[in-house]
Formats: structure tokens, sequence, C-alpha cells
């Protein structure tokens, strides 16, 4: 009994965020470049899913996960950027375990869901190129609605995983975090106890999840491609473009950036390159989304232009 009372206080009750370096000379620049990263990032995402609530000729499928997506890296952006901030301007950032834990949960919550959300917008490209007289069909607003409400269950089941398994763990050594969040790896290596069931769990699930959209989204691009080569027009050849162009290139940059920094993280490389690969798709991904939805999208512009002569009048 005395044992166990020993162990319970000197249990963690909060931790101390390192930030995204602990060099004094680069708090303040830094400070302000990701001040401005969280400015254009809120600004940008909001204005999107305005344009989309706003303009009637938005309200299709294809504009209904660009809003979700805009959605999700909102809050995702408000859920990290903050605390991060802090981290700049605080001697010690400190946050409680349960605000910690709260923190990871959300990060997980609306990672996955992302994954689901860009694997769903591939699954509508398809739709829209290789079977454009059933989209209507296939694409109706019940579909859409499924496959959103599956995005953001699979999401929480991935999040509640990770989070359950991390609040299992005892944390009764030191409380400081090298990173500028509650990330897994970073609470892992805190552990007074064995992460090897952790370890094994998060691997099953990420691999599960990377697994599972990558093997979608490349059966869909496959079977735009096949459809594309058959294709002699050029009008089909701009259509298929302008539809998976800015798609594509959301998918590189969040998977690129987030499987590489997973790989690096688990690996035996230093914890300042992973915190700095981390910010691609914690920071610049969010941020990039709704200027490349809205600057290579026609109808974005035209909706931008509409409500902005409504305003004016």
């Amino acid at each position: 009994m005395q044992i166990m009372a020993m162990e319970n206080d000197s249990s963690v009750t909060e931790f101390i965020l390192v930030g995204f370096t602990d060099q004094p000379q680069f708090q303040l620049p830094f400070f302000f470049l990701f001040l401005l990263n969280y400015m254009v990032t809120v600004v940008g995402n909001l204005s999107l899913i305005n344009l989309i609530c706003l303009n009637p000729h938005l309200h299709t499928p294809m504009y209904s996960f660009i809003f979700n997506l805009s959605s999700i890296d909102l809050f995702h952006s408000l859920v990290i950027t903050p605390k991060m901030l802090m981290s700049f301007v605080l001697e010690k950032n400190i946050i409680s375990f349960e605000g910690c834990m709260t923190q990871l949960f959300f990060f997980c919550f609306f990672v996955h869901s992302e994954c689901y959300v860009l694997t769903a917008m591939a699954y509508d490209c398809f739709v829209a190129i290789c079977k454009p007289l059933l989209y209507t069909a296939n694409m109706c607003p019940q579909i859409c609605s499924l496959l959103m409400f599956g995005s953001y269950v699979m999401g929480f089941a991935g999040a509640m995983l990770h989070t359950g398994d991390m609040v299992r763990l005892s944390f009764c050594g030191s409380n400081i975090i090298n990173h500028y969040m509650c990330d897994i790896f970073p609470l892992l290596q805190l552990s007074c106890s064995s992460t090897y069931a952790n370890e094994l769990v998060d691997s099953i699930i990420v691999s599960t999840v990377v697994i599972i959209s990558s093997f979608i989204i490349f059966i869909s691009y496959a079977l735009i491609l096949s459809s594309i080569l058959q294709t002699s027009s050029a009008q089909g050849l701009s259509k298929a473009f302008s539809t998976c162009s800015s798609h594509i290139i959301t998918i590189a940059l969040f998977y690129g950036s987030g499987l590489f920094t997973h790989l690096k993280t688990s690996s035996s490389g230093s914890e300042d390159q992973g915190k700095f690969l981390s910010v691609f798709y914690t920071n610049v991904v969010p941020m990039l989304n709704p200027l490349i939805y809205s600057l290579r999208n026609k109808n974005v512009k035209l909706a931008l232009e509409k409500t902005l002569k409504r305003i004016a009048n």
C-alpha cells in the first residue's frame, strides 16, 4: 500500500511542452511566422466554408467534401497552433495531463478523418470522370452524408484507440515533452511502463488507415487514368485535369509529409527533425488546402466575385 501511494504521489499530473525550438534567438521570429500561418489558415478555411454555404451553385458533392476538408483543417489548426504559439512567449508552456490527452485525441481524430475524407474525394473524382451519367445517382446527398459520417466514425475510432492506449500508461519520471504538441511518440518516450503494446497498436492503426485509403485512392486514379487514355478529346482531358489536379496536390502534401514524419519519428532519427517535419502536416497543409481549392478552381473564384459584389452593394 505504501509503495502504491508513493507511485501515485510521483505520477505526472502536467507536462511541459519544449516547443518548436529551444533556441532563444529564434523564438520571436518563429512566433510571428507561425502566427501569420495561423491567421492565413483560419481566414482561408473560414472563407472557403462561407463561400460554399452562401453560394447555391457550390452545393454539390465535390464542394461538400471540400467543406468538410476545410472544417477539419480549421479545427485541426485550432487544436494545435495556439498552444504552439504559447511556447514561443512563455518560459514554461505547461499543459495538464487531461489537456494533453484531449489534444492528442483531437489531433488523431482530425488526422484520421482527413485521410478518409480525401479517400472519399478520390471516389468522387472517379465517379465524375468515369461514370458522369450516373454521377447524380451514385453521389446523391444520402451517399455523400454516409461517406462523411463513415469518415468521422473511423476517425473517432482511431483517436479513441490511440488515446485509450496512452491513458493506460504510467508517467512518473520526466514531464518534459520535446515537441510543440502532445504527439504519440514523444509521449511514449516519457512513459515509465512498457510501450511495446502501444507501439504495436499504433503501427497497426496507422498501417490500416494508410493501406485502406491508399488502396482506394490508387484504384480510383488507376481507373481515371485508364478512362483518360481512352479519351481522345481535349475537352475530356481538360475536365479530368481540372477535376483531379487539386485533389492530387492535396494528397501528395498530406500523405507525403505525414508518412515521412511517421517513419522518421519512429526510427532512430533526431527528435528535432521529427518536429520540423511534423510542421508540414500540422501547419502547412491546413494553410495550403484552401488556397489550392480556391486559386485553382473557377467555380470558387466565381463564388468569391459574387459574394464580394453582394457585400459591396
